[in-house]
């Protein structure tokens, strides 16, 4: 397996488990996400984006990194066209760090929906801010090591059929449930956490790491 980390332009904090599932990749910036290069004490191989939004103060050895320019008037966002480049350099598994929140909810909403496609094409696929994490739900059964009481809901991309969910405050068996309800918004883990899917497409958004309340 080839992993890749994707640094994206969203938010990003450093905690233990990221560290964890970043080890040992190949690291890729999309833009301004060379700014979690620092955050996260990594030295990406390459570079990638329209450079509309470079971090100031980049310390020598990232702003020396190998560049792949883009032209601002692109029909790919620098993020996707930073996963192409490691799926062109062999990548079978990927860490999205920084696919959530930052400035821009269109992309933070294409990232989500990438990863669906892209597990679907059979890339593993993480998408992480380090307090919540996400991975997609295909058809099937999976199972998550989360400890209890974390914050989990399900987000559906389509209709869901045969959805079930053990390892729960609020179980779930063989359910179908429309595309748009928020049945599974906000459930809990107890125990070891089950999610077996019919048909359909979704992703399991977790919270292994909450901020403190503001």
């Amino acid at each position: 397996m080839s992993k890749f980390t994707i640094l994206l332009g969203g938010d990003l904090i450093r905690t233990p488990l990221l560290d964890r599932q970043v080890e040992g990749s190949r690291v890729i910036a999309a833009d301004a996400g060379m700014s979690h290069a620092r955050t996260l004490s990594l030295t990406p191989e390459l570079w990638v984006g329209d450079f509309d939004s470079v971090p100031a103060d980049l310390p020598d050895e990232l702003a020396a990194v190998p560049r792949q320019v883009f032209p601002a008037e692109k029909d790919k966002t620098d993020g996707e066209l930073a996963i192409a480049a490691a799926l062109e350099r062999g990548a079978t598994s990927l860490v999205l760090a920084g696919a959530f929140g930052g400035k821009r909810t269109d992309h933070a909403f294409l990232h989500l929906a990438l990863s669906v496609r892209l597990a679907e094409a059979g890339t593993e696929v993480l998408l992480t801010s380090g307090a919540q994490e996400g991975t997609p739900l295909l058809r099937g059964k999976a199972g998550f090591d989360y400890a209890d009481g974390t914050l989990f809901s399900i987000l559906g991309f389509s209709d869901l059929t045969g959805l079930t969910v053990t390892g729960a405050k609020w179980p779930l068996n063989h359910i179908e449930m429309a595309f748009g309800s928020s049945l599974t918004i906000s459930n809990e883990v107890k125990g070891r956490l089950e999610i077996a899917l019919g048909s359909g497409r979704a992703l399991l958004l977790a919270h292994p790491f909450p901020l403190p309340e503001s």
